[in-house]
């Protein structure tokens, strides 16, 4: 079948326009932007769009088309072509990934807005409820749940943008069990503030759904807190199975949903009736606090502290903490001595040259940054992708810089005269981000992990492919090459690592190593042990050789986006979600320290040649550079 979307039309889902490249009732072209078949219509609930699936050469997306009654209020166009470019820049696996916002003109001329989007495998919480027969979710399934949307919304919410709709209906439910947040609000928070003062035009802000808007969105007013409101509102349909108006009683103004829920311990409810304040003052401060306040619910009500196992050492309960103040004691290992702003966006990436007088990073913002070690200055800005800059490397001679972007393409800059020397476009172009590159110990080759679920060898001199990686089943979030140049590691959201024999592109083990997907992954200076970092909190560490787990880290509140191990082989050094970088042991893996300076999570971590210094890019646009003592 293929539909036509223009919404003039007499009969859009005519058979003979299968076969055909325009319309046979109105004549409009069917191939939208030469390229997306229009296959069926998935929704027209929402106020402001239509939701279509489409194909691209036989890959399923989803096109949001805007509602044509609002093609004339300009501001209505201009907010959503906003959300198609603000959204690209936020990548996360609880996020559809957009690829980009076009024009369409049916045959009459009738223009229309169009916005097109990674389609999410599964169905949304609504709809699988139905299929459980509306029997209400478990505590324990709560937990993890809400565990998982505040882990989204607090990335969301650190790029300053809301959600604005949380709803059963707004979250999918991935066949791997991980849940996706879809339909994300886009406009920033001074926007908000615009459109609430302006007649007539702030009903664009007026998202609501019955049940779940707090009161003061449904006044065009929305803020962050506006989230949890919803999100409680959510977790009542999701424990009783009934949609929230069925507690809602009108006439004194209450909500009496508790009564409902027998088997629920009132610890669980007490903490859904706070996120459903209806002063949003009352709510969590933000989505760091919200996440802090699941994460002590857990530990009271399913995780009664219990000592280490063998082979698994507990950052609060294997080793204490030095308690020092690193601003301001004088014996810790690391003392924060300098903060570097510039970037507009977080920081995802950030790397030190191979003399130790160089940090580069990599920001949503689309920007590289060069700066100077020593002092904190900027040296240059590099300009050359057209999104986030996700990942960066610099080779063994410090004379040259690769990137990888959420424009699908990888960089190779001279890095000493900050000229672009190739651009490599060879992943997919259906496909979403370069997560992470690396660059081989000779000097010679370029390793990159896409959203594609592939890895690409490149020859670093020319540009030139030299193989893909095929193997993994989902995205590959980071690569990792041995000191000898023999060995290459994948991590991927699907919850593997993947060794490589790197000359030949051999597998040569796979194994599922944790609950979630893997983050991070690093290989010690003699090869003999690797590290990896999931979503699911913890850090791993594993004989490379014969893929035996050493120990469990599980220190963490939160995803683990970074690790690094020290020149000496002898220190681990991870960076959280829960805004904090950890110090660890590498041999015992225990605790040494928790570094705290960051407001926000710590994306990225470096540690220079000598070993005596720390840098760590976080998602509140800073860099901090941290100095032994």
């Amino acid at each position: 079948m293929s539909l036509c979307i223009n919404p003039h039309c007499r009969q859009p889902d005519r058979l003979d326009n299968s076969n055909n490249r325009y319309c046979q009732s109105c004549g409009s072209d069917l191939f939208l932007n030469e390229r997306y078949r229009v296959m069926r219509l998935l929704s027209d609930r929402s106020r402001f769009g239509n939701i279509y699936e489409v194909f691209e050469q036989g890959t399923p997306k989803i096109l949001k088309v805007l509602k044509s009654e609002w093609n004339s209020d300009l501001k209505a166009v201009e907010l959503f072509k906003q959300e198609a470019e603000v959204l690209r820049q936020l990548s996360h696996p609880g996020i559809p990934q957009v690829e980009g916002y076009f024009q369409y003109q049916t045959q009459s001329g009738f223009g229309m807005h169009c916005i097109v989007m990674e389609k999410i495998d599964g169905v949304n919480l609504e709809q699988w409820l139905g299929q459980q027969n509306s029997q209400g979710i478990t505590q324990e399934q709560a937990i993890k749940w809400l565990k998982e949307i505040a882990q989204i919304l607090q990335f969301v919410h650190e790029q300053h943008f809301f959600h604005r709709d949380i709803k059963p209906l707004n979250i999918l439910i991935r066949p791997n069990g991980r849940l996706v947040l879809i339909d994300i609000g886009t406009t920033r928070q001074e926007t908000y503030t615009y459109l609430a003062n302006v007649g007539g035009i702030g009903s664009i802000t007026s998202v609501t759904s019955a049940g779940y808007t707090p009161p003061e969105q449904q006044n065009a007013q929305p803020l962050p807190q506006s989230d949890f409101f919803a999100l409680g509102r959510t977790f009542v349909h999701l424990l009783t199975g009934q949609h929230p108006l069925m507690f809602y009683d009108a006439y004194n103004d209450e909500f009496n949903w508790r009564s409902h829920l027998s088997e629920i311990s009132p610890l669980l409810l007490d903490f859904i009736d706070n996120l459903m304040e209806r002063v949003a003052s009352k709510r969590p401060l933000n989505a760091q606090a919200l996440w802090h306040g699941i994460e002590e619910l857990e530990q009271q009500l399913i995780q009664p502290p219990q000592p280490p196992l063998i082979g698994e050492v507990s950052g609060s309960n294997y080793l204490p903490e030095n308690p020092c103040v690193i601003s301001k004691a004088t014996d810790c290992v690391n003392t924060l001595t300098n903060t570097l702003t510039g970037h507009s966006l977080g920081i995802n990436s950030v790397a030190i040259s191979p003399d130790g007088q160089t940090v580069v990073s990599g920001s949503y913002d689309k920007t590289i940054n060069i700066w100077n070690l020593a002092n904190g200055n900027l040296i240059g800005t590099l300009v050359g992708h057209s999104r986030g800059v996700l990942s960066v490397a610099i080779s063994p001679d410090g004379q040259t810089l690769v990137s990888g972007s959420d424009d699908k393409t990888i960089n190779i800059w001279n890095l000493t005269k900050g000229n672009l020397i190739h651009t490599l476009a060879g992943h997919s172009r259906h496909s979403l981000g370069v997560n992470s590159v690396g660059i081989s110990p000779d000097g010679q080759t370029v390793v990159s992990g896409s959203y594609d679920k592939t890895l690409k060898i490149w020859n670093l001199a020319n540009g030139n492919l030299l193989s893909s990686l095929t193997g993994h089943s989902s995205v590959v979030l980071s690569v990792a090459i041995s000191s000898d140049g023999q060995t290459l590691v994948s991590g991927s959201d699907d919850k593997t690592l993947k060794i490589w024999n790197l000359p030949n592109g051999n597998l040569i083990r796979s194994r599922a190593v944790h609950s979630y997907g893997v983050l991070s992954v690093a290989i010690s200076p003699d090869g003999q042990t690797l590290v990896s970092g999931s979503y699911d909190n913890t850090i791993k560490i594993w004989n490379l050789a014969n893929g035996n787990l050493i120990h469990t880290l599980a220190g963490h509140s939160g995803a683990v986006y970074s690790v690094g191990i020290s020149p000496d082989g002898q220190t681990l050094v991870s960076g959280s979600v829960d805004n904090t970088i950890k110090i660890w042991n590498l041999a015992n893996g225990n605790l040494i320290r928790t570094l705290a300076g960051h407001s926000s999570s710590v994306w990225s971590v470096a540690i220079s040649p000598d070993g005596q210094t720390l840098v760590s890019g976080s998602a509140d646009n800073t860099i901090k550079i941290w100095r032994g003592e």
